[in-house]
C-alpha cells in the first residue's frame, strides 16, 4: 500500500477539491478502474432504469451470472455524493456479482451540487423499494430477498436504507457497510490521523460535504447514521481500511449496532486506504474482501 501511495503521489493530477464538480466527475472516470482486474464477463448485464419518488427515471444497470431467478443487492456507488457512476463501479459490481452467485443492481442515483442532500438518500430508498416489489415481475428477480451495499457514501446510502426499511416494515436481508462514512462532522481521531496522503484528504472530504449538505442539516441521521438508533435494523457486513479517515466511524457505528444486538461481521483490514476494494490489481486485499462480501451474501440469502 505504501508503495502504491507514493506511485499515486508522483502522477501529478489536481486534486478533487481544485476542481469543478464537472471535471471531479470526468477525471474520477477516468481513473476509477485503473486499478481494478478486467471486467467479467457475465450471463447479464443490462441498462435499465427506476423510478425515483418524483418520477425521474433513474439509470441502473443489472449484472447477473446466470438468467435464474435469483436474489439482489442493490449497490449504491461512493463518491462524496458528488462524483461516481456506472461506469465507475462497473468492475466491483461484476465481481460481487461473480462471486455471490446473486444479482447486482448499480443505481445511478442523482448527485450534488445540482441535486444536494436528501436527493441522493430518496433516490436509493425509491431503488430499494421499487427492488423490492416490482424485481419479480420485471427483472426476473427475487425481490423477497434483498440486500444493500454501497462503499464511502454509497456506504452512507446503505445505512440510511437500512434504517428507513425497518421503521417501514421492508425486511432486508443483509446491509454491506464498505468504509461508510456515518458521523456528522468529520471530527473523529482518525480523521486528523490520515488528513492527508491516504487516497481520501480531509480537504476533499470538505469539498464533498459543503457541495452536498448544508452545515446545519449535518446531525440528520439519513446523512450521519450514527445520530440514529440502530436497533432493529438488518444485519451488517461492515468492510474497513485501517489507514482510512472513516475507520473510526465505521468502528463507531458497527459498535453501535452490536450494542443493540444486531449481528454484524467486522472486518477491518490493516494498513490499507480508503477505495482498497477497487484496486483488485495492486492490492490482494482487496480480492478477499470481496469474496468475504460475497460469502455474507450467500449465507444471507441462504444460496
Amino acid at each position: 500500500m505504501a508503495g502504491l501511495l507514493s506511485r499515486m503521489s508522483r502522477v501529478k493530477t489536481p486534486p478533487l477539491h481544485a476542481l469543478t464538480p464537472a471535471e471531479a466527475r470526468a477525471a474520477y472516470t477516468l481513473r476509477a478502474e485503473v486499478l481494478e482486474p478486467p471486467r467479467a464477463p457475465l450471463a447479464r448485464v443490462e441498462d435499465f432504469s427506476i423510478p425515483a419518488a418524483d418520477g425521474t427515471a433513474l439509470p441502473a444497470r443489472l449484472y447477473a451470472v446466470s438468467h435464474e431467478r435469483l436474489p439482489v443487492l442493490l449497490y449504491l456507488h461512493g463518491g462524496g455524493f458528488v462524483i461516481g457512476n456506472l461506469e465507475t463501479h462497473d468492475s466491483l459490481c461484476r465481481q460481487l456479482a461473480l462471486r455471490s452467485g446473486g444479482a447486482v443492481v448499480a443505481l445511478d442515483y442523482r448527485l450534488a451540487p445540482e441535486h444536494r442532500f436528501p436527493t441522493a438518500v430518496d433516490d436509493a430508498w425509491a431503488a430499494m423499494h421499487w427492488l423490492a416489489t416490482q424485481a419479480d415481475a420485471v427483472l426476473g428477480l427475487d425481490g423477497r430477498r434483498l440486500a444493500v451495499g454501497g462503499d464511502s457514501a454509497g456506504g452512507t446510502l446503505t445505512a440510511a436504507c437500512a434504517l428507513h426499511a425497518r421503521d417501514v416494515g421492508l425486511p432486508l436481508a443483509l446491509q454491506v457497510l464498505i468504509t461508510p462514512g456515518t458521523t456528522a462532522h468529520a471530527d473523529t481521531a482518525s480523521h486528523k490521523l490520515f488528513a492527508n496522503g491516504f487516497v481520501l484528504d480531509a480537504a476533499a472530504i470538505a469539498w464533498f460535504f459543503d457541495h452536498y449538505i448544508d452545515f446545519h442539516h449535518r446531525r440528520d441521521w439519513r446523512f450521519a447514521p450514527l445520530e440514529a438508533d440502530a436497533d432493529g435494523v438488518a444485519p451488517a457486513c461492515v468492510i474497513l481500511a485501517e489507514c482510512d479517515p472513516l475507520v473510526d466511524e465505521g468502528v463507531a457505528y458497527a459498535d453501535q449496532m452490536r450494542a443493540v444486538g444486531v449481528p454484524v461481521e467486522l472486518e477491518l483490514y490493516r494498513g490499507l486506504t480508503h477505495d482498497f476494494i477497487k484496486m483488485g490489481r495492486a492490492i490482494p486485499q482487496a480480492t478477499q474482501a470481496q469474496q468475504v462480501v460475497a460469502e455474507a451474501l450467500r449465507q444471507a440469502w441462504g444460496t
